[in-house]
């Protein structure tokens, strides 16, 4: 919305950057006795005296265009009208910009927690759960660095911090004279109010803050009873999950459980326009779909590939008129404006942030905020879309990084194997495990050893709860506790970074143990942290590394290595072998096992029709002879005709430098490489630091960080866990579909 004018004279006028954000202050208004109008765009009718929620649909706008979409708004803003501009509470958008444009007018109050989600303000800067936002993690799909502080979204204006307490009050009236924005501390629902209240004794004061900030100033307004509506069962839901964030994984397995059919939707098929419509009408035929996007988004193109969203699912609806579950924001936006949906009504709150309303075309439709809600939020809403009763385990109002709070008892277990106990294994794990959005994905128990875990958390500096089980069943997933079933193997005297036979053979019981438990169901993945090859072979288990050693003890003939970045995914067809013993090892019949198992492993990660690239042997793939002896025509492309055949979009072969820099830049999905370094360079340059080793063919789900024991660094507190929180994700990313990858 773009709007000129929003009179006549509201009581209250809030400015959303985005619709799921828009309908959750809406929410916070249900049940007072102003009238409640929610604007999709200009000159829609609202009562006077009442409250105004506006979508500006600014998020993803240039700076200096939701400025200029801030400042038209404000000028048709009468008089009188107290003015709210509603933020992300993890700080996304254009914040600066528009309520740069607030404060070029006027005084400007800022207040940025979200205690219901435990996002707090202290000290100016916001923390996700103890963690400060910027260390967090939770910005990834975002193209910049979070903010520091919430005084970095200003440069070049004054502000000041006001502290929580009774001298609020004062604190606001100084900032406002000395012409600052004023941060304001927030830790609880008190804290706002006290702030609202503040407020008042401010001349043209506006306000800007989270959904929390505007259910405070809801507060202020005189209440009325309401009584939920009643539901008229849907004949059919569709849910558009199109959010980066962790938490709609798990959020869409529920969904499936419970009788959704899923459709996944490559990004690079929709904003091709190349998209069959039909497997998604049939699944609503069924009565509910779920469609997700699948594959690198690359963050400046979320707008296109929102649209684009927006298109498909018009152009779905043709031959339905189904009710709508909207996740994130912009996606919300851009599928009711293909829809010709001119207004909604907001009636009625399924969850914090999962907001129904009644849109102008008459069918339902609920907002979410990516981020809200716990691993049955869409569960829950489609329970309420379809008049049922909700499942038993609803979520309690809160978000995925509520750690204090998180319930656990639908999220996938993961063993999590210490390595080499020499090396930097201990060191990554402690800080992985305590990391709020581990928490969030899944339940590790790390097999290994006590004391070792203990000593890695005194290096780093690290105040752990090292508690040892005996089972599985006795872990509890709680803020600041690591989980270990203790094989105490090592010497407390173990020295760091040197190699040890005790080291390679306790290495090597942690993952037999691992094994074990997944083979029973125990766990539902697999994650390793990195062991040592030589120490592995000194300890009498002659093994070239995880992926044989897992083969061997799951009793599978044949497995292979996947290696997964943001950028890129490789599989290998020969991986620990010489050079010249991986060149005699492969045959048509391995490569087309290979690729097959990279197909569907991919397709079960949610890309339906995954491109790949199969390099070749030697330079230049060969040159048709030119170089090497025929090994490309011999042993590839054998296989590569028969997957063709078969409808796999399958590609070679290539000479491996134009194959890396093609899937590098998003042509392929997937690349096969011939032998280990093949694959493990370009990947080692285009993404160590967030790579995983996926183990593709076994019985259980096997994820690993993408580098070793690093010797040369252990013990010395220097280790990035990045790789291991990333594993872990993946590890729960799979663990959550109901096939195993083989």
């Amino acid at each position: 919305m773009r709007p000129n004018s929003i009179g006549p004279d509201p009581a209250v006028a809030v400015f959303a950057d985005d619709l799921s954000g828009a309908a959750e202050v809406a929410s916070a208004f249900l049940d007072r006795s102003a009238p409640l109008s929610l604007l999709l765009g200009a000159g829609e009718a609202h009562a006077a005296g009442g409250v105004v929620i506006a979508d500006l649909d600014t998020r993803s706008m240039s700076a200096e265009g939701a400025a200029r979409t801030m400042r038209r708004a404000l000028d048709g803003v009468p008089s009188g009208t107290l003015v709210v501009k509603k933020i992300d509470s993890l700080l996304r958008g254009n914040i600066g910009a528009e309520v740069g444009i607030l404060a070029d007018s006027g005084p400007v109050v800022f207040a940025a927690g979200l205690p219901a989600l435990d996002r707090t303000v202290r000290g100016g800067v916001v923390h996700v759960g103890s963690t400060p936002l910027h260390a967090a993690g939770v910005w990834s799909a975002e193209p910049t660095p979070p903010p520091e502080s919430v005084a970095a979204l200003f440069p070049g204006r004054p502000t000041r911090c006001v502290p929580r307490g009774p001298g609020v009050g004062q604190a606001l009236a100084r900032a406002a004279s000395d012409g600052a924005i004023a941060i304001c501390d927030v830790e609880t629902e008190t804290d706002l109010d006290s702030i609202v209240l503040a407020c008042r004794t401010i001349p043209g004061v506006r306000l800007a803050g989270t959904s929390a900030l505007a259910a405070a100033v809801a507060r202020t307004l005189p209440r009325r009873d309401v009584t939920a509506p009643a539901v008229t069962p849907a004949d059919s839901v569709l849910t558009v999950v199109g959010t980066a964030e962790p938490i709609a994984v798990q959020q869409v397995a529920s969904l499936v459980a419970d009788g959704a059919r899923h459709i996944p939707v490559g990004a690079r098929n929709l904003l091709l326009g190349d998209v069959d419509t039909g497997p998604l009408s049939r699944a609503l035929d069924s009565g509910h779909a779920v469609l997700t996007v699948t594959g690198d988004v690359d963050p400046s193109n979320a707008r296109t590939l929102s649209a684009a969203l927006g298109r498909l699912v018009a152009a779905l609806q043709n031959g339905h008129r189904s009710d709508l579950v909207l996740t994130g924001g912009e996606t919300a936006r851009a599928i009711v404006d293909a829809l010709g949906i001119t207004s909604l009504r907001p009636v009625h709150e399924v969850h914090h942030g999962a907001v129904a309303s009644v849109a102008s075309d008459g069918r339902r439709v609920v907002t979410k905020p990516g981020s809200f809600g716990d691993t049955t939020s869409l569960s829950a809403i489609a329970a309420y879309l379809r008049g049922h009763e909700p499942p038993t385990h609803t979520p309690t109002q809160r978000g995925p990084h509520m750690s204090a709070s998180t319930d656990t008892a639908n999220l996938p277990i993961v063993a999590v194997t210490m390595g080499d106990g020499a090396g930097i294994g201990p060191e990554v794990i402690v800080p992985a495990l305590l990391d709020e959005a581990t928490l969030s994905w899944c339940k590790p128990v790390v097999i290994g050893d006590a004391k070792r875990l203990r000593l890695a958390a005194n290096v780093l500096g690290i105040d752990v709860d090292i508690v040892t089980v005996e089972s599985i069943a006795d872990a509890q997933s709680v803020p600041g506790r690591v989980n270990v079933i203790d094989l105490d193997l090592l010497p407390e005297d173990l020295a760091w970074g040197e190699l040890s036979p005790v080291a390679g053979h306790a290495a090597y019981e942690y993952i037999r143990v691992a094994s074990e438990l997944a083979v029973r169901g125990e766990v539902q993945a697999i994650c390793t942290a990195p062991l040592n090859k030589e120490a592995l072979h000194a300890a009498g288990h002659i093994f070239p590394g995880h992926t044989e050693l897992l083969a061997h003890l799951t009793g599978t003939e044949e497995v292979s290595m996947m290696l997964s970045t943001p950028k890129l995914k490789v599989i290998h067809v020969t991986t620990h072998i010489g050079l010249l013993d991986a060149v005699a090892k492969i045959e048509p019949g391995l490569v087309e096992r290979t690729i097959r198992r990279g197909h569907e492993a991919l397709v079960r990660s949610g890309i339906p029709e995954p491109k790949i690239g199969v390099c070749g042997i030697n330079p230049h793939a060969g040159e048709h002879g030119l170089f090497g002896y025929g090994e490309e025509e011999q042993k590839i492309i054998p296989a590569v005709e028969l997957l063709k055949a078969d409808g796999i979009d399958v590609h070679g072969p290539l000479p491996a430098d134009t194959a890396f820099f093609l899937a590098g830049r998003g042509d392929y999905d997937l690349i096969v490489a011939m032998y280990h370094d093949q694959g493990h360079g370009p990947v080692k340059v285009l993404g160590i630091e967030a790579g995983v080793n996926i183990t593709v063919g076994l019985p259980v789900i096997r994820t690993s960080v993408d580098h070793g024991t690093a010797f040369d660094i252990a013990g010395k507190g220097i280790a990035e866990a990045g790789s291991m929180v990333e594993a872990l994700r993946q590890a729960a990313e799979l663990a959550t579909s109901t096939a195993v990858v083989k």
